[in-house]
């Protein structure tokens, strides 16, 4: 018993980490249409520039927020490089995220090293049915909460996110009451750059970072989005705590070399099901 809880938390606060960045994906995947391949780099650059600030002296709380607004600068950069261009194409933003993200690479290590980071969280532990769990896992969990209701009173109860939905919904239309398209593009790479950074400042202390660790972030991110079809953010957050838990499971029963193989049947389940609906849905309208 105190192994099966000892897996779930660890996976439920791995699993916040990934719904984190798969809501970042559906955020700027449902506003530009564009599957943001450097997702993970968000994570990694704020994971690091915490870890740095935190080195030079600055406290706890103001290094991670600093850390999570630089992701979001970064966010908005990659998003004016991506979709500034007026007529830019879905697929050629996807090319131009993809480069950028081997580029970070080069900037990372010239930063950083190519060496794993990481930083001291919140300090001490519980015992819960005989677990002995850090509680930096419960603060990951109720710091994900409070940013997945924020998230949801943002896209419900202020102008900025209901433009942004109304870009979602008919591009067209917003463009025809006034709304910047492009604008609100840019907006949704930010606060996606910014989800992504939370997912890095939480997770450090849990999971050394390095320059490559957006490859293995970006997988989970984009099986978590992708139970939603990469337009829904419930499923999202859903299918990234399901992922960080079925990952912790492997990891603690069977290998824990099998927990990248989770994420990769995960997406190929989905998308084989997926395809077999729309075209079962081909065959009704043929009829």
């Amino acid at each position: 018993m105190s192994e099966f809880v000892q897996y779930l938390i660890s996976g439920l606060a791995v699993g916040c980490g990934f719904a984190l960045l798969g809501s970042g994906l559906v955020t700027i995947h449902r506003v530009t249409r564009v599957v943001n391949f450097a997702q993970g780099m968000f994570a990694v650059v704020a994971g690091l520039t915490a870890g740095s600030l935190l080195s030079a002296g600055l406290p706890h709380g103001v290094a991670e927020i600093v850390a999570v607004l630089a992701a979001g600068a970064t966010g908005l950069l990659v998003g004016i490089a991506a979709i500034g261009r007026r007529g830019t194409s879905p697929q050629s933003a996807l090319i131009i995220t993809l480069g950028i993200g081997f580029l970070a690479y080069a900037i990372e290590i010239m930063i950083w090293g190519d060496n794993p980071h990481s930083f001291p969280g919140l300090g001490g532990a519980v015992d819960i049915a005989g677990a002995h769990l850090q509680k930096q896992y419960f603060l990951v969990i109720g710091a994900a909460a409070l940013g997945f209701a924020a998230l949801g009173l943002f896209f419900t109860r202020t102008y900025l996110g209901k433009a942004l939905g109304a870009c979602a919904s008919n591009p067209y239309a917003a463009r025809a009451v006034g709304i910047n398209v492009t604008r609100m593009g840019l907006v949704a790479f930010t606060l996606g750059g910014m989800l992504g950074g939370v997912a890095g400042v939480l997770v450090t202390p849990l999971q050394s970072l390095s320059y490559n660790s957006d490859v293995l972030l970006i997988t989970n991110g984009f099986a978590a989005a992708i139970l939603g079809g990469l337009n829904r953010l419930g499923p999202a957050m859903l299918g990234g705590l399901a992922l960080g838990v079925a990952e912790s499971m492997v990891a603690g029963y069977y290998k824990a070399s099998y927990q990248s193989v989770v994420a990769l049947a995960l997406m190929l389940a989905v998308m084989i099901w997926r395809a077999s609906q729309h075209t079962a849905l081909h065959e009704e309208a043929a009829r």
